[in-house]
């Protein structure tokens, strides 16, 4: 995991450093535009903001600083992203967490995912896959869930995100087992845990949690995804395992204040479609096992609009309770 991080971050460093940089927009504040993330340094939102950050930089002609803050489900960034001004100066990475499962997990959300923001584009998207530490004593997805039956509630399972938590409650719901939820700020949090025995599980993104598998910090049960993740071919789906149409992801995209001006959001969408569009951006995310999922503000918008009523309904139906 080291060796990859260190070698991920000298490439989008790299690229920072040998990227021309275009003229400064007249219409921008001379202030650095801050891009918040709401992961800790190290997590998957964090690595999208930064795999974006230098392109972003060069397409604007302006410093782009990435402002990774930490909080449960990502409330701080997108409240702050919220209040900010329209101005161009401030954007925001949200995910499937921030976007489609918090309007269901809270009574009272500080923020609206719909009107608060404007879309940009989704960037990137990974599944996420059930881990447990090395000296849990189950070995498989099967034994995992006749632990969990015979002692209901003694296993403690980390929960990265409200994506995480809404993951968990599905499978706990469709397997008919009781976990002790464990809720940490974020993925780096919730792998530390697993990897020190805190927690017995949790589900994590295979791209994270691909590297401390094969080294043998962390055991896998399954990956979420409809299909064997390409990293991970030996690993079963949940569904394979027992579990008929259980299926997760993650996906994060780039989204900025309700009013910033719509010439703003496209060419910030055009610049984020160059910067896929490089080869050696395409396969530092393949690389690390996620999928390039760029489109347009449209797509974004109209996912939001499908996605948070039919999560509402599914965090209803599981038992979920509100915070």
């Amino acid at each position: 995991m080291k060796r990859w991080t260190i070698s991920a971050t000298a490439i989008l460093f790299a690229l920072a450093a040998g990227a021309g940089v275009a003229q400064p927009d007249p219409d921008l504040p001379t202030r650095p535009v801050r891009l918040l993330v709401p992961s800790p340094p190290g997590g998957p939102s964090d690595f999208a903001g930064r795999l974006i950050a230098p392109g972003l930089s060069e397409g604007l002609g302006q410093n782009v600083v990435v402002d990774a803050r930490q909080s449960v489900n990502g409330i701080l960034s997108m409240e702050t992203a919220a209040h900010a001004a329209a101005d161009g100066s401030t954007l925001v990475i949200g995910n499937s967490g921030t976007h489609i499962m918090n309007p269901g997990l809270y009574k009272h959300l500080s923020y609206d995912p719909i009107n608060d923001f404007v879309p940009i584009g989704r960037l990137i998207s990974a599944g996420t896959a059930l881990v447990a530490n090395p000296k849990f004593a189950p070995n498989t997805f099967r034994e995992f869930l006749a632990a969990a039956k015979k002692d209901p509630g003694r296993i403690n399972m980390a929960i990265a995100g409200a994506n995480g938590q809404v993951a968990t409650e599905v499978l706990k719901a469709s397997a008919g087992i009781k976990l002790n939820n464990v809720p940490y700020k974020g993925s780096s949090p919730s792998e530390i845990a697993v990897m020190s025995g805190e927690v017995e599980v949790s589900l994590l993104s295979i791209p994270i949690v691909t590297p401390y598998v094969r080294s043998g910090r962390m055991k896998i049960y399954g990956v979420t995804t409809a299909r064997r993740a390409a990293q991970l071919p030996d690993v079963p789906t949940i569904a394979e395992s027992g579990l008929d149409g259980y299926e997760f992801g993650n996906w994060h995209g780039l989204f900025a204040p309700r009013g910033t001006p719509d010439s703003r959001v496209r060419r910030l969408n055009r610049i984020i479609v160059r910067i896929f569009d490089k080869p050696e951006i395409r396969e530092l995310v393949l690389a690390r096992g996620s999928e390039i999922i760029a489109g347009t503000p449209e797509e974004l918008a109209d996912k939001l609009k499908r996605d948070i009523p039919k999560y509402k309904k599914l965090i209803a139906e599981s038992g979920i309770v509100l915070q």
